[in-house]
């Protein structure tokens, strides 16, 4: 067994930040170390930072989307289009969308994607708001922007045939060739999504 090389204190404060997705123990160590020798211009402010969020993080009650307030910053911003609908299975998945910008719309997180070997089922999605969202006539289109996993198109299916009676439009995230890919290194499942989304010119 490795022998610590600093105190307790640091010690915990590395065990933490391993715990953050893609950080290992190595790479929560490196970030340690900057940490603690910019303690001033980072340490410090990331700590107030961290504690100023603590107690306002709120779950939007509209959207399931996060932030530090309720209804979050984007349902409340009138210049989106409200009849566009994005589902997403994640937060981290509206966050990149809006990182790409290619949208100005409305966005509904599910909570997750159904999976019977974790013991998710519909129950445990944000389907129910989602209905009603739908419902309320301003939704003329919902882009499934699902990923491509087995449990996200069984749930893109399972959301689809809710919709079905909702007279929505129904649409999904094309699927393919990335920007910038080389077809000779593509798998066979990406290669056959995209001869299957092929589009005329």
């Amino acid at each position: 067994m490795p022998r610590a090389v600093a105190g307790p204190e640091i010690e915990r404060l590395i065990q933490l930040l391993a715990r953050v997705p893609g950080l290992g123990p190595r790479s929560a160590r490196r970030a340690a170390l900057q940490l603690i020798k910019k303690r001033e211009q980072l340490m410090s402010p990331l700590a107030g930072a961290m504690q100023d969020v603590l107690g306002k993080i709120a779950t939007c009650r509209v959207c399931g989307n996060l932030d530090v307030r309720d209804p979050c910053s984007v349902c409340t911003d009138e210049t989106r289009d409200p009849t566009l609908l994005i589902v997403v299975a994640d937060v981290a998945d509206l966050w990149a969308l809006e990182r790409a910008g290619a949208l100005n719309a409305r966005y509904h997180v599910l909570g997750g994607t159904l999976s019977p070997l974790d013991g998710i089922g519909p129950d445990e999605l944000n389907l129910t708001t989602l209905m009603a969202r739908v419902q309320g006539g301003e939704v003329s289109e919902v882009l499934l922007a699902l990923g491509a996993t087995v449990d996200a198109q069984t749930t893109a299916h399972y959301v689809t045939e809710l919709l079905r009676e909702s007279g929505v439009k129904v649409t999904r995230l094309a699927q393919g060739v990335p920007v910038g890919g080389e077809l000779d290194y593509l798998d066979e499942g990406t290669l056959s999504a995209a001869i299957r989304a092929r589009t005329s010119l």
